[in-house]
């Protein structure tokens, strides 16, 4: 993922399971942080509670163990505007190895109704810019 938008997220002695590598399922937890950190990094944001979303979907395709606990690398950009969602893609990577690679859909929603709602223009403008996407 070529100038894509990177977060470092360090590992953790939490993350790691009885057979000394990081769980399967802390890999989403280290997308999310990279989605929040990108989010606040491209969109009028101070705080995370104002991410009006929900993710709908999430897949991962795991490379190789994390067994390091250093950090790891999350390189993370949008590919994809729709209506009201959005689809963004990760690479996780430690110490120049990619150890998974990740995809998520996300949804805007109206935070008093918790119903679908189209994209906020100012989102759809800043995103399309970062990333070089037609709104």
């Amino acid at each position: 993922m070529d100038d894509a938008f990177v977060h470092s997220v360090p590992v953790r002695y939490r993350d790691l399971d009885t057979y000394g590598h990081v769980n399967n399922v802390v890999y989403g937890t280290y997308c999310e942080e990279a989605r929040v950190a990108y989010l606040r990094e491209v969109l009028p944001i101070d705080d995370a509670d104002e991410l009006s979303m929900v993710v709908v979907s999430l897949s991962i395709d795991f490379r190789a163990s994390v067994t390091a606990m250093t950090s790891v690398d999350v390189a993370v950009a949008v590919t994809r505007l729709g209506d009201s969602s959005f689809t963004m893609e990760y690479e996780v990577s430690q110490d120049g190895t990619v150890v998974a690679e990740a995809e998520t859909t996300q949804a805007y929603i109206d935070p008093a109704e918790r119903e679908t709602r189209p994209l906020p223009d100012e989102w759809r403008e800043r995103i399309g810019e970062f990333e070089g996407l037609d709104g």
